[in-house]
């Protein structure tokens, strides 16, 4: 009997310690999430469940975010959840990949983030990934909190804005060995927050006013960071604090 209650206890206190977590990661890539796991509580004390989409809780309205990183196809089941979940209140954090050609079947999901991926020529506007990149992120909302709380940038880089011709020194941080996406299609109104410059492999540098920006989604917000394809992005830990920044962000 003894035995009995002790394995009860054990299994209640179990259930409260994944209850009392404040964030559920749902992945199909888990070694870099564990590295933005133990990242965001190590800076911020913010603890994170990591899960693939085939086990996802019940209900995510306990969390005080949810980040998607999936990398394959989502399946419409989780799509339709994540899509709940922030229209009902929730902090919706979708990391690199969750914006992919891989989403195009997708019914809800693109019309939800407000993007379009175009498959005309990438000089044209259509979509493209470039991989293995040394990649500059740039800061391009220096008054706000996710931008700027408890972060150093460690250099400037020359960067120019889309619509503008000067160039600016700007702060950020470079991520080397990465993927970036081109010409992601922004459509409707929503808060820029990073910009991305890179050269592809013909030379050609490329600098968007896209690698991260929010938005409201109905009674809650959605969050949009674009790098993260390498497990060493969020070993990085500027990149680490915006994304624990967009968590603990209130508007």
């Amino acid at each position: 009997m003894k035995h009995l209650f002790a394995l009860l206890f054990g299994l209640m206190i179990a259930i409260g310690r994944v209850a009392a977590q404040d964030v559920l990661i749902v992945a199909d890539e888990i070694p870099a999430m564990e590295v933005l796991a133990r990242g965001i509580q190590q800076q911020e004390g913010l603890t994170a469940r990591i899960v693939t989409q085939n086990d996802m809780p019940k209900t995510m309205a306990t969390f005080r975010a949810v980040i998607v990183y999936i990398h394959k196809d989502l399946d419409s089941i989780p799509e339709r959840a994540f899509i709940r979940y922030a229209q009902n209140g929730g902090k919706l954090l979708c990391l690199h990949h969750s914006i992919s050609s891989a989403k195009r079947k997708n019914k809800e999901w693109f019309s939800f983030l407000g993007i379009d991926l175009l498959k005309t020529n990438v000089t044209e506007g259509g979509y493209k990934y470039v991989g293995d990149v040394d990649m500059a992120v740039v800061n391009l909302a220096p008054q706000h909190f996710i931008t700027t709380h408890k972060i150093t940038y460690a250099s400037t880089i020359a960067y120019t804005r889309e619509g503008e011709q000067k160039e600016k020194q700007l702060p950020g941080f470079m991520l080397p060995k990465t993927e970036g996406f081109l010409n992601h299609q922004l459509l409707g109104n929503r808060t820029i927050l990073l910009g991305f410059k890179f050269a592809d492999a013909s030379g050609k540098v490329w600098t968007q006013d896209r690698s991260a920006w929010y938005k409201p989604a109905g009674k809650g917000w959605l969050f949009y960071s674009q790098p993260g394809h390498a497990v060493s992005d969020f070993e990085n830990p500027i990149y680490t604090q915006l994304i624990a920044n967009a968590i603990l962000y209130n508007q």
